[in-house]
């Protein structure tokens, strides 16, 4: 192993909000904000359980600005540079509230609790099963179960398999610091990759016959592919749209109420590109790729399944909440 290979620092915040009162953060409506930057696909996960679970009304969110400075995530996209709920212009505000001493990275997603603004927790993959789990009662009407208890396990096992050759591994070949760590993560990524498609040739979701988990977490990686990790991150031996089954699947998720809706095209490429400029230091941000093959029909329902099993799809998000559509983007000439 390369001694310049990326790796991910863990989460020094990992609290748990939960039901039955085993934590200091017991679940309760109103109390906390989901803090998220849409050009993260980290937090992505989080905006998408939110809104296929309806807990929008339970859980309010700020969004921050993709572009960061030196102190990191900023709110400079609210009136006055500040998030309105927490009243705050930085999000190490809300880390530093929580423990003075804190030196490390600042990241999204973060739950803030509102009354005492202090960080609860930054640990992205507790966030997202949480939510499905102790904030169940919190839950719209018809809301899917995306953590089923008893497909638990091979979602789990799938999620691992995704993380470290997937969701981490394009930020390995991205931020790989010698040509050895750089082929290690570039091989993996496209042989899990490989292994995935052959996966869901026959089948429409990775775990069962509905959405899970383990899709939103594939998803979020997918979805960013053509526009920042092939070229920007050097993951270049194939396009999303060169991969069918892959292709399909993800342009299948997108045109699921609940997914387009959080992806915000724009704030992803101007994140990737205009602040890592150790990778690419003019800060030019590309005119492509062409969005439109998104909104194309992918032919997956011939393969059955039932996108959100007993229950139902999620209503428009609130006033606000929407991410650009691919048309409005079109039209903007981002």
């Amino acid at each position: 192993m390369s001694t310049k290979e990326f790796t991910r620092a863990p989460n020094h915040f990992d609290a748990r909000i939960t039901a039955d009162g085993s934590s200091p953060w017991p679940v309760e409506p109103g109390r906390y904000r989901l803090i998220v930057s849409r050009a993260c696909p980290w937090a992505s996960r989080a905006l998408v359980v939110r809104r296929l679970l309806g807990l929008e009304h339970a859980i309010s969110v700020g969004v921050a600005d993709p572009i960061q400075d030196e102190r990191s995530w900023r709110f400079t996209l609210d009136p006055d540079g500040r998030d309105p709920v927490l009243g705050i212009s930085y999000l190490h505000e809300a880390y530093h509230a929580a423990d003075p001493a804190y030196a490390g990275g600042i990241s999204v997603p973060a739950i803030v609790d509102i009354p005492s603004g202090r960080l609860v927790t930054n640990d992205y993959p507790t966030i997202t099963t949480d939510l499905s789990t102790q904030w169940r009662a919190c839950h719209r009407p018809g809301a899917p179960d995306l953590y089923p208890e008893h497909l638990r396990e091979e979602i789990d096992e799938v999620n691992r398999r995704v993380f470290r050759d997937v969701n981490n591994g394009v930020y390995r070949a991205g931020f790989a610091g010698d040509q050895e760590a750089y082929a290690d993560a570039y091989h993996r990524l496209f042989a899990c990759l490989d292994g995935l498609s052959e996966r869901l040739e026959g089948r429409r979701y990775l775990v069962g016959d509905t959405i899970t988990e383990a899709d939103i977490r594939l998803f979020t990686t997918l979805v960013r592919f053509d526009a920042v990790y092939h070229g920007h991150f050097k993951c270049n031996k194939r396009k999303l749209t060169e991969m069918p089954v892959l292709w399909a699947y993800a342009r299948d998720l997108y045109q699921t109420p609940g997914f387009h809706d959080t992806v915000d095209f724009d704030h992803i490429k101007r994140h990737y590109y205009m602040v890592h400029t150790d990778i690419n230091p003019t800060r030019i941000v590309p005119e492509g790729p062409d969005l439109t093959g998104w909104l194309t029909p992918h032919g997956r329902e011939a393969l059955g399944g039932r996108p959100f099993g007993d229950g139902t799809p999620p209503g428009p998000p609130p006033p606000g909440e929407a991410a650009p559509t691919i048309e409005e983007l079109t039209a903007a000439g981002r």
